[in-house]
């Protein structure tokens, strides 16, 4: 099953993300939150997202959600520290963390692959909230 990452510069949206995504997915789906410093300040941690990225991999890939700026560039970061062998499974989505993670969840929760995951997560940049 492809994991997802959740990388925000806060610990607390993270984890919030990764329990909502977990809700919507059920229990197959493995999100693993990377969010904030150690110290627990707002920050990304290049170590922290790469640790997260071995936890969630299964062998089927990783997609990695990210907020904004610096998430993007530690995310890469990340997986430039990787092991060989797993670089070319992990892909980031360009998406909006929130809407992005949870159709990302889902259609992970459903065993689909990589780039229907990514596909997913990505299609909520199109969504509309109101009409």
């Amino acid at each position: 099953m492809v994991g997802i990452v959740i990388v925000s510069h806060s610990a607390k949206i993270a984890e919030g993300v990764r329990d909502l995504a977990a809700q919507m997915a059920g229990d197959g789906a493995k999100i693993i939150p990377a969010g904030g410093l150690e110290s627990g300040e707002i920050g990304t941690d290049a170590v922290r997202i790469m640790e997260a990225i071995q936890k969630a991999d299964s062998g089927d890939g990783v997609v990695v959600m990210v907020d904004m700026g610096s998430s993007i560039l530690s995310t890469k970061t990340a997986m430039a520290m990787l092991p060989d062998e797993m670089k070319g499974r992990v892909k980031i989505a360009d998406a909006p963390i929130v809407e992005g993670s949870m159709g990302a969840a889902v259609c992970a929760s459903g065993n689909a692959g990589i780039s229907e995951v990514i596909s997913a997560a990505e299609e909520a940049k199109d969504m509309k909230k109101l009409q």
